[in-house]
């Protein structure tokens, strides 16, 4: 009877230890060793390539003028509804998400990898690409992504915490559904799902991370939409890229708006100044939230100068949350206040002494000719005066390239325009040009470099 008990006891802790053993085999041991990995390859963060939604379309830089003002109109249309709405006292559904771009940046999604490449945008936080099977789909230069084909797709759970950071979702089951609106009235609706998305620009520097949260549109309308395969948010909110990959910092370093070669987005470590930059060099101005639009990127922006005139601006929100200056790398110009943009009009009219043209042919607000009456014409010599952006804590000088552009052999206009009932400011992609452009999420700031970006 002893034996037999003892026998029984033996047997019993044997198939414990195999129970235990297989607990910790590398099968079981895999979320974990996922989660080191992840960790590891956010530490030491990546780089992007990125190009301008016009690059290699063989257009005249009068054309793409008249191509980035139109998409900053249908950026803008959102937020114009939006001061509208706050104006009548009536409310907004949902917050406002600006939608359409300037930048594309490539990566791969699913295992294996499908290639697309994705506009990027700072003014909201969702990331989607169009999938398989559409009952609407625009049309994209790359294959559409069929999540069938992925050993790592995975439809999200509504109790995930990224579905309950959607606007309005909605559930099929306990499949998390999804519906995003932008400023143009484009639109995107699906199942939330994650996934592993890849990074980089060659073999040695990409970087593959699992159990990214995305939309995965089957039904997407829209004209702003289709310069790229979907969009990849890059604000404040927790369905972003930055957010979800819980970086510290990011930076992008976007190439003048000619066909200049591609820019750069950098993620974690491998973000922010370089260490050999002379440190006066940087400008850096504390990044300010407001809380009816956590999306966006605010800035203290004080006054503007030009040559000797110092143009105020009050960046102070109001109590409904309107007001205010964000800084948005898928806006073409800056839009001001009409006082400021006033203010900076006269004095350049003042100082640069030229004719002011009012063709209004290339759709900007201030333009001068350059054009002489002589016979032959004689070249005109540009007397830019000094631009200054004097944000809390740091003065930014523009270079003229910054704020002035010519959109013709014998016309020059200025990168800014009125903001209209617009009810906020925005300092566009323009003037961020050559600026490596800094995002510290823990310090909450951002800060400023001039950088040739298309040599970083």
């Amino acid at each position: 009877m002893a034996s037999s008990y003892f026998l029984s006891s033996f047997i019993f802790l044997e198939l414990a230890l195999v129970v235990i053993l297989f607990l910790i085999s590398p099968a079981f041991s895999t979320p974990r060793r996922t989660l080191d990995q992840r960790q590891t390859v956010l530490q030491s963060g990546f780089r992007v390539s990125l190009k301008h939604v016009d690059a290699g379309k063989n257009l005249t830089m009068f054309q793409r003028i008249q191509r980035g003002v139109e998409r900053g109109r249908y950026r803008l249309q959102r937020l114009s509804a939006m001061a509208s709405a706050t104006i009548s006292n009536s409310q907004v559904d949902g917050p406002i998400r600006s939608g359409n771009g300037e930048f594309l940046m490539d990566l791969s999604i699913g295992t294996p990898p499908v290639s697309f490449s994705a506009i990027i945008d700072s003014g909201s936080d969702l990331i989607w690409t169009q999938c398989k099977p559409c009952q609407q789909c625009y049309h994209q230069p790359t294959p559409i992504f069929d999540p069938e084909k992925s050993s790592s797709f995975s439809k999200m759970s509504c109790e995930n915490h990224l579905c309950n950071a959607l606007p309005s979702p909605t559930c099929e089951g306990d499949v998390c559904q999804y519906y995003y609106e932008y400023g143009d009235d484009s639109t995107t609706e699906g199942v939330m799902a994650t996934e592993t998305f890849t990074f980089g620009n060659s073999n040695t520097s990409k970087v593959s991370i699992t159990n990214i949260g995305f939309g995965c549109g089957n039904d997407n309308f829209g004209n702003g939409l289709d310069q790229g395969a979907g969009l990849v948010g890059l604000g404040r909110g927790s369905l972003s890229l930055v957010s979800q990959l819980k970086q510290p910092k990011f930076s992008y370093c976007l190439t003048p708006f000619d066909d200049t070669p591609s820019g750069t987005l950098l993620m974690g470590s491998r973000a922010g100044a370089n260490g050999g930059t002379n440190a006066s060099n940087i400008k850096t101005t504390p990044l300010i939230k407001n809380p009816t639009q956590p999306t966006f990127y605010y800035l203290s922006l004080e006054g503007i100068s030009v040559g000797n005139t110092f143009v105020p601006v009050i960046s102070d929100f109001e109590k409904d949350g309107s007001g205010g200056v964000i800084i948005d790398c898928g806006t073409t110009l800056t839009y001001m206040f009409r006082s400021v943009f006033d203010g900076v009009k006269q004095a350049l009219i003042a100082q640069i002494g030229l004719p002011v043209d009012d063709s209004d042919a290339s759709g900007l607000d201030l333009c001068f000719t350059l054009q002489s009456t002589e016979e032959p014409p004689e070249p005109i010599l540009i007397n830019y005066p000094r631009m200054v952006f004097h944000f809390k804590g740091a003065d930014l000088e523009l270079p003229p390239t910054n704020y002035m552009v010519r959109d013709s052999v014998d016309k020059i206009c200025l990168a800014m325009a009125d903001s209209g009932i617009l009810g906020m400011g925005v300092i566009g992609n323009i003037q961020q040009q050559n600026f490596l452009v800094t995002h510290d999420l823990v310090k909450e700031t951002i800060s400023f470099v001039p950088t040739q970006c298309d040599q970083l």
